[in-house]
């Protein structure tokens, strides 16, 4: 099993790409656009990183049948969900935000307080436990929701 994600062009390129055609048809003739979905995106990353849906339950505390669903397209999850869910794929940060896009929630932004914890954390390869104690040492709500958490 490969542990690499296909290699995609930095959206970047594809902007300055996209800007420097001549019309929308010139671009979208170079077949630089995707239509993915967030399950294609989690099925590709379960296969890269060599795991299964059941052990990403068990990492990312997601109720199971929930987990299912969103693989299955049935559900999206919310924010913290779909950050639980990277952390439990071991995914960097290009993989997060991606993972975050296709959730249809907002990409971690580094002038948050909160999202640049979490993008110090996935930088350097924390667990979302991990990542969940430096957001409580830092006055943050964590991740996991707790009950009994009042930030």
């Amino acid at each position: 099993m490969s542990n690499k994600m296909p290699k995609e062009r930095l959206t970047e390129d594809l902007l300055a790409r996209l800007l420097n055609s001549k019309s929308p048809e010139d671009y979208l003739s170079q077949g630089e656009t995707i239509d993915r979905e967030l399950p294609d995106y989690l099925f590709a990353l379960l296969d890269a990183k060599g795991m299964n849906r059941s052990q990403v339950a068990r990492i990312s505390s997601i109720n199971t049948t929930f987990l299912y669903n969103i693989f299955e397209g049935k559900s999206k999850p919310k924010r913290d969900n779909a950050l639980m869910l990277a952390f439990a794929l071991g995914c960097d940060l290009r993989q997060t935000q991606r993972l975050l896009r296709l959730a249809d929630v907002a990409e971690l932004w580094p002038k948050v307080r909160r999202d640049a914890i979490i993008i110090w954390c996935i930088e350097r390869g924390y667990t979302r436990e991990e990542c969940d104690d430096e957001l409580y040492r830092l006055k943050e709500r964590g991740i996991l929701k707790v009950t009994g958490d009042l930030r």
